[in-house]
């Protein structure tokens, strides 16, 4: 049997500032947008699993208000919170990430 190798977290500081400069991608507010990654896994978007104490790569990240952000990591399923907003993160991300 061979293990998967963890494929290595890719960092992008431009990226992140840029996505903190945009409004929350559930209320429109802009004054205190944080970064927030996606830590869920979707094989179809070629999103890995993110384990415990690993930051997903930075490709994968939304803009959020701070008060989303807290509510997106407090949710205990984040897919429950996606589906709740009524977004797809794992298509957000993708078409931010090629604007």
């Amino acid at each position: 049997m061979t293990l998967r190798q963890r494929e290595p977290r890719v960092k992008d500081n431009k990226h992140l500032a840029w996505i903190r400069e945009q409004p929350c991608v559930i209320c429109g507010d802009n004054t205190t947008t944080e970064a927030a990654h996606i830590r869920t896994a979707s094989l179809q978007h070629g999103k890995p699993h993110t384990g415990m104490a690993e930051k997903p790569s930075d490709k994968w990240v939304l803009p959020l208000c701070g008060r989303h952000h807290r509510e997106q990591h407090h949710t205990g399923d984040e897919m429950k919170f996606w589906d709740f907003h009524g977004l797809d993160p794992f298509i957000l991300a993708m078409k931010m990430r090629s604007r």
